[in-house]
């Protein structure tokens, strides 16, 4: 399918490996120019090379976390009038909530609450002048199903989302879309066991991980971020613009709903 969004400029947030990286790559093989996002340079500078090898798009690359005001003000000077956000940010590490002091939960609903809406805040009025804009926020399924530990990643989530139902029917009018994509169990590194920076796990021991995640998931095998960001450019495209202030589970079908 023609997504129709060739020649398209998109900022995608933390997107130098794992969901955002997923996005990315689709979005680049749809005939969008990036500008894309990541705290590790190395890594980035990596993503940003095959994207351009691959698709032969116009990749920028902003080095930085995406809750610092001035990495977000280079985003934006890269590409003042993006077509496509897609935001994403690592969340809070899994902890008991009683080990929240005030500073770590400002800290989390930064990251993945006030950085998005920022973010929306900068592009929304350009995007409904020019008359298209697609904004899709990479959440969590932790958004719909309590995870304990990750208390403070699912309320800061969750607070985008109530945040931004709102504000998505405002500017259906003008052919922007706002959604929500909720992850479940992807094969990521967020999957993974704590391990030493840039130490590849051990085959064996990640056949058993895997097989024991995905025995939980109805279809039986974890979800991959190529498939994650082909939705996500799927939402962005020309055929998506009559879905907004939606929340779309992608999860294998975890989340156990008839509604």
């Amino acid at each position: 399918m023609d997504l129709g969004i060739r020649g398209k400029k998109a900022i995608v947030c933390a997107s130098s490996k794992g969901l955002g990286r997923g996005c990315a790559m689709a979005l680049a093989e749809a005939g969008c120019d990036l500008v894309v996002n990541g705290r590790n340079a190395d890594q980035l500078a990596k993503t940003a090379a095959e994207l351009r090898e691959r698709f032969g798009v116009e990749v920028t690359e902003i080095v930085g976390d995406v809750s610092k005001p001035e990495v977000q003000k280079a985003l934006l000077a890269a590409c003042p009038n993006p077509d496509i956000l897609v935001n994403n940010n690592g969340g809070p590490p899994l902890r008991d909530f009683r080990e929240l002091d005030r500073e770590k939960i400002l800290e989390g609903v930064t990251q993945n609450m006030v950085t998005p809406v920022e973010l929306v805040q900068a592009v929304i009025d350009g995007m409904a002048e020019r008359g298209f804009g697609r904004v899709v926020n990479i959440t969590s399924l932790s958004v719909y199903v309590p995870i304990p530990g990750l208390d403070l990643s699912s309320g800061a989530r969750a607070g985008l989302t109530s945040f931004l139902a709102g504000v998505a029917r405002t500017v259906i009018d003008r052919n922007v879309t706002i959604n929500n994509m909720l992850p479940g169990k992807i094969d990521t590194d967020r999957l993974r066991p704590p391990h030493e920076a840039g130490t590849p796990e051990d085959p064996a021991a990640a056949a058993v991980r895997k097989t024991q995640a995905a025995a939980k998931v109805p279809a039986k095998r974890l979800g991959t971020p190529e498939e994650f960001g082909q939705i996500c450019a799927f939402l962005c495209s020309v055929h998506a613009g009559y879905l907004t202030g939606q929340n779309i589970p992608v999860d294998g079908g975890a989340y156990v709903s008839a509604f």
